[in-house]
């Protein structure tokens, strides 16, 4: 792969409105089809902002009417604001895209730059992203007083966690020592290159997400580097760490095409 070039758009008083950062990434992905531009990954913070991606359902976005800006990536819906390190890594890459080891790639990174603070995280199976694994299900504590064998999400498809207060939501999972997570991913791919990225939680208020079901997740909830260290920590001091383990893990990637099953014969017709 090509060297990787980071531009840093925007934090803190200069953080990007969704609307512009994505406008940039449509330009940067032109001109990277196009080969005026090496791979690029753009790093900033964004304004408090809800994006929904394709799959996102009705049922999982804001209760109270919050304006939610519909996007093109995969995934459901989400929140980005100050606090959070969003990356949109912009890269060519062989076609048929292998889409998955794109976005192991870039857990991968992720869960590298957790490690370095201290922070002991994982992927989990089915969910994209990268997690802080809670307590074994019979070691949490009981929610309401109530043992975990009534918990209301492991039966009650409709149940609603914006709608039944602090207990359940997924701000406070680390209290009830769920799974959390702690960066989110989220992609598109067009003409064999990527869009959109990951959204890595520094030290966000991650009361923001009560308001939604984050990922389309019931039964788990988010953390940030800052909660899970107990101290505060800033964009600044996260930023050089990310770019170095993202520059290590792309650059060096051995990249290949997505294996392609051919077609199966037709078994012949019976007499």
């Amino acid at each position: 792969m090509s060297e990787l070039r980071f531009v840093r758009l925007g934090f803190g008083e200069d953080s990007v409105e969704y609307q512009e950062a994505w406008q940039k990434q449509r330009e940067v992905h032109a001109a990277r089809f196009e080969d005026t531009v090496p791979d690029t990954c753009l790093l900033l913070e964004h304004p408090p902002v809800y994006t929904a991606g394709r799959r996102t359902a009705e049922n999982e976005r804001p209760l109270d009417g919050t304006p939610v800006i519909d996007v093109d990536r995969g995934g459901k819906i989400t929140w980005h604001g100050p606090g959070q390190l969003v990356g949109y890594p912009i890269q060519k890459l062989p076609r048929p895209v292998d889409v998955v080891a794109h976005v192991r790639r870039l857990e991968d990174a992720l869960i590298r730059t957790a490690a370095e603070f201290g922070v002991e995280t994982s992927r989990v199976e089915g969910r994209s992203g990268v997690w802080v694994l809670g307590d074994p299900v019979e070691e949490r504590a009981a929610l309401g007083g109530l043992s975990l064998d009534f918990d209301p999400r492991l039966r009650d498809e409709e149940f609603d966690p914006r709608m039944n207060g602090p207990e359940y939501a997924p701000s406070n999972a680390g209290q009830r020592r769920e799974d959390r997570k702690l960066a989110a991913i989220g992609i598109r791919v067009a003409k064999g290159v990527t869009m959109h990225g990951f959204a890595l939680n520094v030290n966000p208020d991650n009361t923001w997400f009560d308001r939604i079901v984050p990922c389309g997740i019931r039964d788990a909830g988010v953390t940030s580097l800052a909660y899970e260290l107990g101290r505060d920590l800033t964009i600044a001091e996260v930023l050089p760490v990310v770019e170095r383990h993202l520059r290590d893990v792309l650059e060096n990637a051995a990249l290949a095409p997505r294996a392609v099953e051919p077609p199966r014969a037709a078994a012949p017709a019976s007499a």
